[in-house]
């Protein structure tokens, strides 16, 4: 589970660290706006998401029920930027 756990949030820092601030200077280049403000919605949906998270890998091992949980935060989160 350890090898499993380091690339996939290893993948998440990747994007966040390297990717998002190189789409902004690729959006310049092109003369496009984009910028990495965030909104209430996506922050409190990063926070989320961050929490839950963090609070299934706490004790080093998941079951079915912490499976569940993660795809109910997936859905919501999902549900959630529909409607806006």
């Amino acid at each position: 589970m350890d090898l499993s756990l380091a690339i996939a949030i290893g993948s998440s820092v990747q994007i966040a660290v390297f990717v998002a601030p190189l789409m902004v200077l690729f959006a310049w280049v092109m003369g496009v706006g984009l910028s990495l403000e965030f909104g209430i919605l996506e922050t409190a949906a990063t926070f989320m998401a961050v929490l839950v998270a963090n609070f299934i890998l706490n004790d080093g091992k998941t079951n079915w029920l912490e499976g569940v949980m993660l795809l109910a935060c997936y859905i919501i989160l999902a549900l959630s930027f529909f409607e806006v």
